[in-house]
């Protein structure tokens, strides 16, 4: 297996701390004290050298840092025809708090006719000599959200319309990064994750969804996503229990979704968070069984600044290599240190510290990368 086809020995999920010159320029820009343009050329300067700082932490896959995002999720799925932004009641709940009270609301037929993203891959492509890495939400973003109704039903009276769409939607954004020239594809996905966590769980069967069923479902609409995707391209997911300013939406170990995810997922590799004890041990990697894919194993925090133990990292892969042969393992942080423009609560200094030990850890684990 080439160690030059990603995900790479050493990758990360994609969000970094949004720098303050950015920070100031979308309050300004709220404000109306700058236009556009002027936006723009901040957050062209800023991803600029954010691509410069991976580089020199040694990464391969570079991201865009999601710094001209406000969400994770949300500003690509309000960039999807017939879906606009919502104001809620209130925002998603995380452990001790919970988000800014807005979200995506289905008022129209879904479709994909074009999408600001594609231009900021290609920004991304243009400055990068590395393998560019687009990140974007997997589909279950758009249903999984423990919030009320996300469908208008008229538009949609049944829910078998409304996910044939959105998977047909998916799929053209899919092959329009394709044709941008996007060969590492990112999908987001946190709701397959969650279905680990019985209170999760029990907030889809209140509402009158099935949750096993409801994890095909979820299955389905990625399969349905990368159908036709050019030989070279390659489709990775991350999954995630929530990350929002360092606390957590979820808990609970990857056996309910495990065999799911490994006889189903039609994808390259698996970004798994398993930083605390809250994502369980490595157990349901028993059901892997892909030659030729990876799992990424998020050892490493981003929602604390302090530097894991070296030694304790590599014992770790050595625990999950007794499951996984050592070849189809990579090493990675848990997951974005900013899935939403507040970001986590440590510096950029320790971000870019936690990067560049990864690449370290792995090249002493799998050698030169």
């Amino acid at each position: 297996m080439s160690t030059r086809k990603p995900p790479f020995r050493a990758d990360h999920v994609g969000s970094l701390l949004r720098p303050a010159p950015v920070k100031d320029a979308r309050a300004r820009f709220a404000a109306g004290e700058i236009d556009a343009d002027a936006l723009r050329g901040v957050e062209d300067a800023a991803v600029i050298e954010l691509i410069a700082c991976q580089e020199a932490a040694g990464l391969e896959g570079i991201t865009d840092g999601e710094a001209r995002r406000s969400w994770w999720h949300l500003d690509f799925l309000w960039g999807l025809d017939g879906c606009e932004k919502q104001v809620m009641d209130r925002g998603s709940p995380f452990a001790g708090t919970e988000t800014r009270a807005e979200g995506a609301m289905v008022t129209g037929k879904l479709g994909w006719s074009g999408h600001q993203m594609i231009e900021h891959f290609k920004f991304l492509k243009d400055h990068t000599s590395r393998t560019p890495k687009m990140t974007i939400p997997a589909p279950s973003a758009l249903y999984g959200r423990p919030v009320g109704q996300v469908i208008n039903r008229d538009v949609y009276p049944t829910n078998d319309s409304f996910f044939a769409d959105l998977g047909a939607a998916y799929n053209k954004a899919v092959h329009a990064f394709a044709d941008a020239g996007c060969r590492y594809l990112q999908l987001d996905e946190v709701f397959i994750a969650m279905l680990c966590d019985e209170k999760y769980r029990q907030t889809l069967r209140d509402r009158g969804d099935d949750p096993d069923r409801t994890g095909e479902i979820f299955v389905e609409l990625v399969n349905a996503a990368v159908e036709g995707i050019p030989d070279d391209m390659t489709i990775t997911m991350h999954f995630c229990r929530g990350n929002f300013r360092s606390t957590h939406a979820g808990e609970g170990g990857y056996e309910p979704v495990a065999k799911l995810m490994f006889d189903n997922l039609n994808i390259d590799g698996f970004f798994m968070e398993y930083d605390t004890e809250r994502a369980g041990d490595f157990t349901p990697l028993r059901h892997f069984t892909g030659d030729d894919q990876r799992i990424v194993l998020g050892l490493v925090t981003t929602k604390l600044g302090e530097l894991e133990d070296r030694d304790a990292l590599m014992r770790r892969i050595e625990e999950a290599a007794k499951i996984v042969p050592l070849d189809n393992l990579c090493l990675s942080p848990q997951c974005g240190f900013a899935s939403t423009e507040e970001g986590n609560i440590l510096a950029e200094e320790q971000q870019w510290a936690k990067l560049k030990m990864i690449v370290e850890v792995a090249e002493e684990v799998w050698g030169e990368l």
